[in-house]
């Protein structure tokens, strides 16, 4: 199974109708959302729920509830639900939701995911790989990209079927990204010798150029409010939809 050629993330876990009044906060405006985001060109979406004061929630029942009900809207559309922890949920809270969401597809922060102990994390890549569960490994650094090539097994890292995130600019002093952050990654690939399933987010004004890049590498991407609001040339985007039709547009001439 592999990654969508371009997953939307419509909302992340923090941003409210005050930072963009189109982040879809409740399941009909994800629904909605993700109606207008297939048609606009995208084929998986990276899935957040939050709870009734809108705040970022992991809850396997409700999971399944907006997984059957997008699997229903956008029947096409890949669905990756995130483990993300926010500060509020601790690696077996984080594992648990991942194992009983129902769905088939999760992103887990390596950094988080083994913050309790490396064999914990073993168990649990092998736990999702018996269920059949696909796992996006998300890398912030070259650090978490060396946690990883210790938690999982020379054979599954070598893998094309491994599946990674590398995220850019999440971390630096302005938030903003730089198609210059891939290159470390591409280094360590190189340097392993391996091509997983790897794709790329972007945070700020830099996430148009960091996505075509990547595109041109032979990366997949990720896009949308979670990440920026910001259309290429800088302006607020109207929606979710529009950024994935532009960069839609983008990709095809590139």
């Amino acid at each position: 199974m592999h990654l969508p050629r371009l997953m939307v993330a419509p909302n992340g876990a923090r941003l409210q109708k005050s930072d963009h009044p189109a982040i879809p906060i409740t399941l009909p405006e994800m629904l909605a959302c993700a109606a207008d985001c297939a048609k606009a060109g995208a084929d998986g979406l990276h899935l957040h729920i939050r709870d009734q004061r809108g705040h970022h929630l992991l809850d396997a029942a409700i999971y399944r509830e907006a997984v059957a009900a997008l699997a229903q809207q956008c029947p096409d559309l890949t669905v990756q639900i995130t483990t993300e922890a926010v500060g509020i949920y601790s690696p077996p809270e984080q594992r648990a939701v991942a194992l009983e969401s129902g769905c088939a597809h999760v992103s887990v922060s390596v950094r988080e995911i083994s913050r309790d102990g490396p064999a914990f994390a073993t168990q649990f890549f092998a736990d999702c790989a018996a269920r059949g569960i696909h796992v996006q490994h998300i890398l912030y650094d070259l650090a978490d990209a060396e946690l990883l090539a210790g938690l999982v097994p020379a054979a599954q890292l070598s893998s094309p079927d491994l599946q990674v995130l590398f995220v850019l600019g999440r971390y630096s002093a302005t938030r903003n990204s730089d198609p210059a952050e891939l290159d470390p990654f591409i280094g360590w690939m190189d340097a392993l010798g391996i091509r997983p399933d790897w794709a790329v987010c972007a945070f700020g004004a830099g996430e148009t150029a960091c996505l075509l890049r990547s595109a041109k590498l032979g990366g997949k991407c990720r896009l949308g409010f979670e990440n920026s609001t910001l259309m290429a040339d800088g302006s607020i985007a109207p929606s979710n939809a529009a950024r994935v039709a532009e960069m839609v547009a983008l990709l095809a001439k590139a």
